[in-house]
């Protein structure tokens, strides 16, 4: 049975989680709420609004989805740009440097981790800052784009700063008409950011690469996760089988707690900036 810890002690929480993970080496497994205090909304967190993501097949099977997609991205994906770590991140890079922490499987598009300095990670939906070509598999990168459709639709983004911004760089915008889509500028197919869209498979060697991390590891750390999609939770499964300890840090409850052995309900920041401390003492 999970030993379940809602707490205002966060002594009392690192003592209890570094006992549940040992000495490591532990992989860690993060999600959106990691990156809440990095100003990136999450999406299924107690306090975030109610929010319907576009699918794949809405994407690649209608033109009128990509517009608006792509017309929303494009005052989005500036406010994702311009985000920085924060503590969660940096405690996680720390203690990866300390040796504790072996690498990360994240479930986040924004690449923080890699700014906060951790060297392992594993974008398990792809990154935001890059597009991908549908039809010839060409990579560009984001910001490459972003000069594209600046050109073809000048002055769309003015006046439209201030809106809500979802955890993939997406933007919440009354009307997105008239707005012009950039084609691939090698061979004019569908461009589509290089993540995993609702609807979509993980790329099985990605998969495959998350289970050889938690194979390797002595224990599974998730932080910020409601693990509520199979993409993440399947990571929790495995290193259960494996009689491995599960901790997960995560505000609310999540589809993994019986799985695991402690479960902290608190903010990840503060707790993984006490767990980095109270490794490295």
């Amino acid at each position: 049975m999970t030993d379940t810890l809602d707490t205002d002690d966060l002594t009392t929480a690192v003592a209890r989680m570094r006992a549940v993970l040992g000495r490591g080496p532990v992989v860690a497994l993060t999600g959106a709420g990691v990156s809440t205090d990095s100003g990136i909304p999450d999406y299924r967190g107690p306090d975030s609004p109610p929010r319907t993501p576009m699918t794949y097949q809405q994407f690649v099977g209608d033109a009128d989805f990509r517009r608006h997609y792509w017309a929303r991205n494009h005052v989005g994906w500036r406010h994702v740009h311009e985000t920085r770590p924060n503590d969660g991140h940096r405690a996680l890079a720390e203690l990866e440097e300390a040796g504790v922490v072996s690498g990360v499987i994240t479930q986040n598009v924004d690449t923080l981790h890699e700014a906060a300095g951790s060297r392992c990670v594993l974008d398990l939906h792809g990154r935001y800052d890059r597009v991908v070509c549908l039809a010839c598999s060409a990579v560009t990168t984001r910001e490459r784009l972003a000069e594209r459709l600046t050109a073809l639709n000048p002055g769309f983004t003015g006046g439209v700063d201030d809106v809500e911004i979802a955890p993939d760089a997406d933007a919440v915008l009354a009307s997105t008409r008239g707005f012009t889509v950039a084609d691939c500028a090698g061979c004019g197919g569908v461009l589509k950011p290089d993540i995993v869209y609702f609807g979509e498979n993980v790329p099985r060697q990605r998969v495959s690469e998350g289970y050889r991390l938690v194979d390797d590891a002595e224990a599974l750390l998730v932080a910020g996760s409601s693990l509520t999609v199979l993409s993440g939770r399947r990571f929790v499964k495995r290193a259960a089988e494996q009689g491995k300890p599960v901790a997960i840090l995560n505000r609310g409850p999540t589809r993994g707690d019986r799985l695991a052995a402690l479960a902290v309900d608190a903010g990840c920041s503060p707790v993984l900036r006490a767990l980095a401390s109270a490794y490295q003492r």
